[in-house]
């Protein structure tokens, strides 16, 4: 029977803190799968035995019956393709993906009606941008008669522990140029460039968020039909963030491009924890509402 569930990057940050929790729930019934088995038989024998390891690529081909025992998958690692997704859904196994990579989201958008023919049920964006950043730009909308404009705001904590995946997802789009909705066309805009000011609330304050190529903003035009959107990040230590825009001000971000360098910059940002280890999230909608002019913030 179909009762198993697979965590793929399970033994990640992200990753272990989803097992964690489905282990207290199915104990036994859940996997941490990763291409490094002694990383996921090391994580394992921290759970009790609620979570079991297992050797996966997902690069390499899958089974017809691989899923014969798992009734979902999570996954936590990104993807260049979606032949692994489209075998889940040949399989009718259920599917939920945290990554923030918006190529792979829009592909895996494309196989929608292949999943309702298959019973499968895909979740994309379950996790903080896009994720919660969705949740948020939603009840916004849901409060007005017509929105106009949602300016969505990302803090991070660097004493947080975010995982060698997200800080890759990071540095590699932190000189990028890509396109946002405005008005109701394309425009193009690069990371980390205007700035804008923004209220986190208590225990945050005011701090300077910069364009980032979360892919909330270009989803969400499309599925709230809302005109303009962006997302901004920004750090909860005001130094790092102000460095950051510093240096794409000079254009001095280009060395970040080339993995090693990547992975050095990952390597000593791991041994560093100058800030908190919290986040913050905020959405400014701007629309109409019972015909007066209103402007609605979510925390």
């Amino acid at each position: 029977m179909k009762n198993d569930i697979l965590v793929i990057g399970g033994y990640g940050v992200a990753g272990q803190t989803i097992c964690r929790e489905l282990g207290r729930k199915a104990p036994g019934r859940v996997f941490a799968a990763g291409r490094n088995l002694e990383r996921a038989e090391r994580f394992c024998r921290t759970t009790a035995g609620s979570v079991l390891p297992l050797r996966l690529d997902i690069r390499e081909p899958i089974g017809e019956h691989f899923f014969a025992r798992f009734r979902a998958v999570v996954m936590c690692l990104d993807q260049e393709n979606t032949d692994f997704l489209r075998a889940c859904i040949r399989s009718g196994t259920h599917y939920a993906d945290v990554t923030a990579n918006n190529s792979f989201l829009s592909k895996a958008e494309g196989l929608h009606e292949d999943a309702r023919a298959n019973g499968a049920a895909v979740v994309l964006s379950v996790g903080l941008a896009p994720g919660l950043t969705n949740l948020l730009a939603l009840e916004a909308v849901n409060r007005m008669d017509a929105t106009a404009t949602l300016d969505i705001s990302v803090m991070l904590g660097l004493g947080d522990s975010h995982g060698d995946a997200a800080m890759e997802w990071t540095l590699q789009n932190v000189n990028k140029s890509f396109e946002v909705t405005e008005n109701g066309g394309k425009v193009s805009v690069s990371a980390f460039t205007d700035g804008k000011l923004v209220d986190f609330g208590t225990g945050f304050g005011r701090k300077k968020a910069y364009r980032f190529n979360f892919p909330d903003q270009h989803t969400l035009p499309r599925t709230l039909r809302v005109p303009s959107v962006s997302t901004r990040l920004c750090f909860d230590s005001g130094a790092a963030t102000m460095l950051l825009a510093g240096l794409k001000a000079v254009n001095m971000l280009s060395f970040l491009e080339t993995k090693p360098v990547r992975r050095a910059a990952i390597r000593v940002a791991g041994l560093i924890r100058w800030g908190q280890d919290s986040y913050a999230l905020k959405v400014d909608a701007w629309g109409k509402r019972t015909s007066a002019m209103f402007m609605w913030n979510a925390f």
